[in-house]
């Protein structure tokens, strides 16, 4: 069974996260089948990056969001792009949205500094 979860990279007590495509036997570090993002808990906000067409193709095809990364992604809109894109929306139209979200929340920020 393959599942999504975060692969821990960085230095002693200074964690960022890779978010992959593993399978269910895999030690947390160890062979993964494909990269598909990079989380970074410790800037605030933190920094989301999802290749979201790929996270959707493993998920339609069986994959679970361990519990860590089902947050990370409700967090950043995928779960709920995906429920839709189950429903039959375009990827196309989804991708789209997400691009626009993520522009906006960088536009948020850079204001709030």
């Amino acid at each position: 069974m393959v599942r999504i979860r975060l692969r821990r990279i960085g230095l002693k007590g200074q964690p960022t996260y890779r978010i992959v495509a593993a399978d269910k036997e895999s030690p947390r570090d160890g062979r993964f089948l494909e990269i598909l993002g990079f989380y970074n808990p410790r800037t605030h906000p933190a920094t989301i990056h999802v290749k979201e067409d790929r996270a959707y193709h493993w998920m339609k095809n069986g994959a679970l969001p361990t519990e860590s990364v089902e947050k990370v992604f409700k967090s950043a809109g995928i779960m709920d792009r995906f429920e839709r894109f189950k429903k039959g929306d375009a990827v196309e139209g989804l991708l789209k949205e997400a691009e626009e979200a993520e522009a906006k929340r960088g536009e948020s920020i850079k204001a709030g500094k």
